[in-house]
């Protein structure tokens, strides 16, 4: 990257982005929530199906609160930290944790 390609780059514009990408990963994660909970009631309630859907709930509630420390670190200050390996690890197994209860509840 040139140094007068570097001037011209507005700083905000990334963070934004980033942010409503939380967003929009916050949206369709609730939408899951709420069609397992829905697939888990469909036809009568099964321990099984409601262990699943209880597990899948309680898991979307963690990635809800990351996704919310997050944005807020992001419109908090000028310059955001970047995101760490940890809070990432976590975001990723409790998305892929989410999967497989969803799973469980189709099969």
């Amino acid at each position: 990257m040139s140094a007068g390609a570097a001037a011209d780059r507005d700083p905000g514009l990334q963070p934004e982005r980033t942010r409503l990408a939380w967003r929009r990963t916050t949206l369709s994660s609730t939408v899951a929530a709420v069609l397992a909970v829905k697939t888990a009631l469909h036809g009568g309630p099964s321990l099984a199906a409601l262990v699943a859907c209880a597990l899948g709930c309680a898991l979307w509630l963690g990635f809800l609160y990351l996704a919310h420390r997050r944005i807020h670190a992001l419109t908090s200050s000028g310059i955001p930290a970047p995101l760490t390996p940890r809070t990432a690890t976590t975001a990723v197994l409790c998305t892929v944790a989410m999967a497989v209860c969803g799973a469980a509840l189709v099969f």
